[in-house]
């Protein structure tokens, strides 16, 4: 059975999150499911290896890309999708344009979230709530994605990463500067940790200019012999480089997500975010700014990030 299931947020953490849904329709139907995400996902370079998932399509309607926008972009996409002769499609949106989209490509089935109510829709909530009233599934697994055992071991080899040593991810970077923990509180981290562990650090980041400052302002301390930097390294190379980590602390960025996912725990510090994108896996550690209950857009926290919260939990997950 061809089944295509459409998931048309941005991003690679919005993609990351979707993935249980994605593999309890795989465990159903006893098939990979094909899948349709935005360019910006990224989805070819963290999940070529994941076996319920089976081809990766791309959704081209962004400033950038606008290939499949407007009336023109609409049949393009039509024609896409038919190509592929589905058989169910699934709709993780409430868009009429999707659901005629869905009919014209030929798919014989079409489930959808009900049209017109994109208005608070959660981002877990929602798709447990879909999948279980048209198919009665529950859906409770944390996100997985798969990487060859022989890549990993070759990963190691390459970068001689010590297994004697505590290997951390350090999620440095940020899709906003909002969400970019300052250099300062990672180097305190940092200070703490190496007085207790022998520790490597491996420093993910963009080569946004703001990200490169605190990069470089790491790389320039006196941890410079305990830190690799990541960042000219694509997603797929870095994959393996954080399964072998023992932990990532990481802001709220791809990393944290893509940490998670491949069962590595995670200890995400949320500053300017939905603290639901920092904790709804159970490989996820939140930690919030100094003096606040929770934290969503508007918190503006990123100052307030306690290094030794960040130095407790890390003991407490290592030990």
């Amino acid at each position: 059975m061809k089944i295509l299931a459409i998931q048309n947020r941005m991003g690679i953490g919005d993609t990351v999150i979707f993935l249980p849904f994605i593999k309890a329709l795989s465990k159903r139907y006893k098939s990979p499911i094909s899948i349709l995400v935005k360019k910006n996902s990224k989805a070819e370079q963290f999940l070529y290896q994941t076996d319920y998932i089976d081809n990766i399509l791309f959704l081209e309607r962004d400033k950038d890309n606008n290939h499949h926008g407007g009336f023109f972009g609409t049949l393009k996409l039509i024609k896409y999708i038919k190509n592929y002769n589905f058989d169910k499609i699934f709709i993780f949106n409430s868009s009429l344009r999707f659901h005629l989209i869905a009919k014209l490509s030929g798919a014989a089935k079409i489930y959808q979230y009900p049209l017109f109510k994109k208005t608070n829709q959660h981002i877990i909530n929602t798709p447990k709530k879909f999948l279980k009233n048209i198919l009665d599934i529950n859906v409770n697994e944390d996100p997985e994605i798969q990487i060859d055992n022989s890549i990993i071991s070759n990963t190691v080899t390459k970068f001689k990463i010590n297994k004697n040593e505590v290997n951390i991810l350090l999620g440095i970077g940020g899709s906003g500067p909002t969400k970019r923990v300052p250099s300062k509180i990672f180097l305190a981290f940092i200070d703490k940790i190496t007085k207790v562990k022998k520790c490597s650090f491996f420093l993910a980041t963009g080569k946004n200019q703001e990200e490169q400052i605190i990069l470089r302002e790491i790389l320039e301390s006196k941890f410079k012999n305990n830190c690799i930097p990541l960042d000219d390294l694509s997603i797929k190379e870095v994959l393996p480089i954080i399964k072998s980590c023992n932990l990532s602390i990481c802001n709220d960025t791809s990393f944290s997500h893509l940490s998670a996912g491949l069962g590595i725990k995670t200890i995400t510090l949320m500053v300017d975010t939905p603290i639901i994108y920092g904790n709804y896996n159970s490989n996820m550690f939140p930690i919030i700014p100094d003096g606040e209950k929770t934290v969503s857009h508007y918190t503006f926290g990123k100052d307030k990030i306690n290094p030794q919260r960040i130095f407790d939990k890390a003991m407490e997950i290592l030990n």
